[in-house]
């Protein structure tokens, strides 16, 4: 990282400080492919994975155990790298990390067996782990400059990533081999990671007013208690207390847990029907195969809907009542997508459960931002990858000893509680914020 700090510094002279609407537009932009980028990468490997376990000859558990590696180095960089943006800046690592990522998804072609299958996912996952906190560091840094909610159209535009990369998959899987496929990535992921890497490093992240001054443009006392619940309300980063490290005081860092536990709802419910959906609907519905197969898709089609229009909800309701109506609208999609005695019920109740959890990760992952800085960020983001690592092992045993229906009905459950908690602690955000 000291080396990259250089060489930014030797091409691109002193890194710029941003202000004003016009300045902040191109960072908007970079760091809005970033985040396709990052869908656009892990989409176009997932479609892969079936090629890849024939070539390394796998059964389905040793597939397991090595896919977990994704996930395993996911979850063990994103502390490191919450201290690496404390050290360097969230830009630079941004911008190393989609590089490592890119060069990161050609190397499970060239395994030939599980284990090293499983070694070379490390390194994908922590390179996936790592941009994700560095990417949202970097965003919760601009939504405070941009004052303005905004936090939902960089995970659309992660959303909207992923459909294209599965989409695009999907046409060259007959096409192309899966080394041929994996190295177009591989070189579309450099390209894209450098043009938009130099817009990052050629600026610093955007200054953030001051508190007098933010607490003046947010003052709004018809909706006080929506507006320091919501994005209307000062940058909890810019009038909150931090120590040497960072991190926040213990209060905030209560806080910061608090909304990983919400996003770990989120991604419990993700991970769920990922894994889980299209299985309930052929086994327990007996739905054809192809009518199965789309139970995931409207999910997630569902999903992008409501986070291309997460900033015009969130300046209208606010950050809590958002989360609190996310949380329901969640929950009750998911008792109808569980329990409803038709397919097409059940794919719309997976689609109202899109909508529902379509912003509560963003949204918890900001604040945890402006909470504790990318300390914050990789709390919330560790959390949230464990409840993608909880969510289909859990539903698996639950389903084993119950029914599938049944266990689908935690996701309800979980989402309801995020909701629950999100009421319950709108004040206590409120009174860090301004304290």
């Amino acid at each position: 990282m000291p080396t990259l700090n250089k060489i930014r510094t030797a091409i691109l002279g002193e890194p710029r400080v941003t202000s004003g609407a016009d300045a902040l537009r191109p960072l908007r932009s970079a760091l809005t492919l970033f985040f396709a980028l990052d869908g656009f990468l892990f989409a176009g490997w997932v479609v892969r994975i079936p090629a890849i376990k024939q070539q390394t000859g796998a059964s389905d558990g040793a597939l397991g155990l090595a896919l977990l590696g994704v996930s395993a180095g996911a979850v063990a960089t994103m502390t490191l790298t919450g201290r690496l943006c404390r050290r360097f800046g969230s830009h630079p690592v941004t911008v190393a990390a989609a590089l490592l990522m890119s060069l990161g998804i050609a190397l499970p072609p060239l395994t030939r067996s599980p284990l090293a299958l499983g070694l070379v996912l490390l390194v994908f996952g922590a390179a996936y782990g790592g941009l994700n906190v560095a990417m949202n560091s970097a965003a919760v840094d601009l939504v405070a400059a941009l004052r303005r909610p905004v936090m939902p159209s960089f995970h659309a535009a992660f959303s909207v990533g992923g459909m294209l990369g599965a989409g695009l998959g999907a046409l060259l899987a007959g096409r192309l081999s899966v080394t041929a496929h994996l190295l177009l990535l591989t070189a579309t992921g450099l390209i894209a990671g450098a043009a938009a890497g130099r817009v990052l490093l050629a600026h610093t992240p955007p200054p953030r007013k001051g508190p007098e001054e933010s607490c003046r443009n947010a003052a709004r006392p018809e909706r006080d208690e929506g507006n320091h619940a919501a994005g209307h309300r000062p940058p909890a980063s810019v009038v909150t207390r931090t120590d040497s490290e960072g991190r926040g005081t213990p209060r905030e860092r209560r806080l910061v847990t608090v909304f990983g536990l919400i996003a770990l709802c989120t991604a419990y419910g993700e991970g769920a029907l990922a894994d889980w959906g299209a299985l309930h609907l052929r086994q327990d519905l007996a739905a054809p195969a192809g009518l199965a197969a789309l139970g995931y898709s409207v999910f997630a089609l569902a999903m992008t809907l409501g986070r291309l229009s997460g900033t015009a909800l969130l300046e209208r309701l606010g950050q809590t009542r958002l989360l609190v109506a996310g949380g329901t609208t969640a929950a009750l999609g998911m008792l109808l997508g569980s329990l409803a005695p038709s397919v097409w019920a059940a794919l719309a109740g997976f689609a109202i459960t899109g909508l529902g959890l379509a912003n509560i990760f963003p949204v918890a992952v900001g604040r945890a931002g402006e909470l504790a800085g990318p300390g914050g960020v990789a709390a919330a983001s560790t959390f949230g990858y464990g409840g993608m690592l909880l969510g289909p092992p859990a539903i698996g045993i639950l389903a084993e000893r119950f029914s599938l229906p049944l266990a689908l009905t935690t996701v309800a459950a979980l989402a309801a509680g995020s909701a629950l908690v999100s009421y319950a602690t709108r004040r206590a955000g409120a009174a860090v914020s301004a304290g």
